[in-house]
């Protein structure tokens, strides 16, 4: 991965039949404590402020409601697909799947990347109504980093 996209810039790829955002950033802290906080729903708001609620188990098979401040009025309704701890974390519906994804750096640092694709064979008949999520995504990240390393360094 090159470096620019650990850097915690978002990354679009758009096609007519869907569209991809990625980003990735390092961060200074255990694999550990990067899987607990994506993976303690109701701790979401506290310290991630792309979303405004969030309810329901992250683990496999789990249903959970998610508020984004991308839109607001509208009520995520995903399943928990995938679920390795400290590694793989994806959940979607219908419309596209969010991967998560944790990988342990030799320096004692991990390296968080975010992925979410949507669309399918009506995708380009509501594609410019969905916001761009690169500068929502890029928050994330921040988030995520600094959340994290405040955690790991009360350590």
């Amino acid at each position: 991965m090159a470096a620019a996209a650990q850097s915690g810039k978002a990354t679009t790829v758009k096609t007519t039949f869907s569209r991809e955002t990625s980003v990735s950033i390092d961060i200074k802290a255990d694999a550990a404590i990067v899987w607990a906080l994506l993976t303690k729903a109701q701790d979401y708001p506290r310290w991630n402020s792309t979303v405004t609620s969030i309810e329901g188990n992250i683990a496999l098979g789990g249903k959970i409601k998610l508020k984004s401040v991308l839109d607001a009025k509208r009520t995520f309704k995903l399943t928990v697909k995938e679920f390795v701890p400290e590694k793989r974390l994806v959940w979607g519906d219908g419309q596209g799947n969010r991967v998560y994804t944790i990988s342990k750096n030799e320096n004692g640092t991990v390296t968080f990347t975010m992925t979410e694709k949507i669309g399918g064979l009506m995708f380009p008949m509501y594609a410019s109504m969905i916001p761009s999520f690169d500068q929502s995504f890029e928050q994330f990240a921040r988030d995520l980093k600094g959340e994290a390393e405040t955690i790991m360094n009360s350590k």
